[in-house]
């Protein structure tokens, strides 16, 4: 199957099968360290030498009576939980990926069979159940040093991977304000002469978990801000910097990992997790695709036109009278501040006056990104350090809501307090 067919394959989108939440206990430390161990042996080919005796050791929730078992049984042969278009896309490269060093997760070697049969476990607490749900991007694991990745499908030589490589060489990589994110490798598709294989670090979408502080919310705008003024630095227009475009490192957040595909899961699929803060675990953030990017040559005109991109209320865009890049990626990342944050929460109102001055209808009355993070920078410093801490609230909580989570906040603050008096 070639790329093209691929993503033709993910009309309505490729589902995960989700937990019963209800029927999730706490997330207990110790046995999801041992799972996440299990999950590597099965990636690197090897059934455990004490299975049965960890079968042993798993939640009761994970196992279902014999009647279910039979039911589940007759849907995997009836293909309920067989790969799709794409999957097999991915299933038939999984040796030429391996080669490259890059292992992908059981379901999709080649002697794939699925781990519930045979067995009384509910296949939606087996990790191999669990679909893509983005069709050109799989998740992998480096075997060199197990660092998670992404592989992207793009087309061979064609301006993102020009683009992506610009802002990932050598001189520039490591740049504290380069909030690019990094490629790692590219090579060949071998079964498509037209496409390659992008590999980047793996990174979950920036808005999930949702932010809890103030303060988080402050350190996201000048995180994306110092980032938009590299990028522009480098004479590059991303042209399409929205939500989506936008991830982070959540390594912070779940130290002993989580599922690549359903995120709020341990590795192995079967325990739910508790993020950490954001607040006392930092964060970094990136953006990624950069397809409709423009790359500009020193001195050349940073017009142009077109009307791609997700971020509709832009007033410039058109396919015939040419408008500045820049100021667009300035209205887009200004219009997502607004909507995710200003919108969405109360107790930001001080960055008002930014996002009123990047989301200006006129782009000439629109600053630049060095200027907008300058404006930033004079917003942060009059700011009440203590005012970071406090929890965001959102516009559509309930009185009820507001007093169990203004209550846990408290709490939470009490603790830390205290863990910095003692400490």
């Amino acid at each position: 199957m070639d790329a093209g067919h691929a993503v033709a394959a993910c009309h309505g989108g490729l589902g995960v099968v989700l937990p019963n939440q209800a029927r999730i206990l706490e997330f207990a430390s110790n046995s999801h360290l041992q799972h996440s161990r299990l999950r590597l042996e099965a990636m690197a080919g090897r059934r455990p030498a004490n299975a049965g005796k960890a079968n042993a050791n798993l939640p009761p929730y994970v196992f279902c009576s014999p009647e279910q078992a039979q039911n589940h049984a007759e849907q995997t042969r009836n293909g309920m939980y067989s790969l799709n278009t794409a999957e097999i896309f991915w299933r038939d490269r999984q040796p030429y990926l391996d080669e490259r060093g890059y292992a992908l997760r059981p379901r999709y070697h080649q002697n794939w069979s699925p781990s519930w049969q045979g067995t009384n476990m509910e296949p939606m607490f087996c990790e191999d159940s669990i679909r893509l749900i983005i069709c050109v991007v799989i998740d992998a694991i480096r075997k060199s040093d197990g660092l998670s990745v992404s592989i992207k499908i793009v087309k061979r030589d064609d301006d993102e991977v020009r683009i992506a490589s610009y802002l990932s060489r050598p001189e520039v990589s490591s740049h504290p304000l380069n909030h690019c994110v990094r490629v790692l490798d590219i090579f060949p598709d071998l079964f498509d002469q037209e496409t390659a294989f992008l590999v980047m670090p793996y990174l979950r979408p920036f808005n999930n978990p949702d932010f809890g502080a103030i303060g988080e919310v402050t350190e996201f705008v000048r995180e994306t801000l110092e980032g938009l003024t590299f990028l522009h630095s480098q004479h590059v227009a991303h042209r399409d910097c929205a939500a989506a475009n936008i991830m982070m490192d959540g390594t912070p957040l779940f130290p002993q990992g989580h599922h690549p595909v359903r995120r709020q899961s341990s590795p192995d699929g079967i325990y739910l997790l508790s993020p950490l803060s954001r607040i006392d675990h930092p964060v970094r953030y990136y953006f990624i695709d950069f397809g409709i990017s423009s790359l500009f040559k020193e001195g050349e005109s940073p017009y142009v036109v077109g009307r791609k991109g997700r971020d509709k209320e832009l007033p410039e865009l058109s396919d015939d009278v040419p408008y500045n890049a820049y100021k667009v990626d300035v209205f887009i990342l200004g219009n997502l501040f607004k909507k995710d944050f200003l919108q969405k929460y109360y107790g930001l109102e001080f960055l008002e006056p930014l996002v009123k001055a990047m989301t200006a209808r006129d782009p000439a009355h629109r600053p630049d990104a060095e200027v907008a993070l300058s404006i930033y920078h004079d917003i942060r410093r009059g700011l009440d350090p203590s005012l970071l801490r406090w929890r965001l609230r959102a516009r559509d909580e309930s009185a009820p809501e507001r007093i169990l989570y203004d209550s846990v906040a408290v709490a939470r603050e009490g603790i830390y307090r205290l863990k910095h008096i003692v400490g």
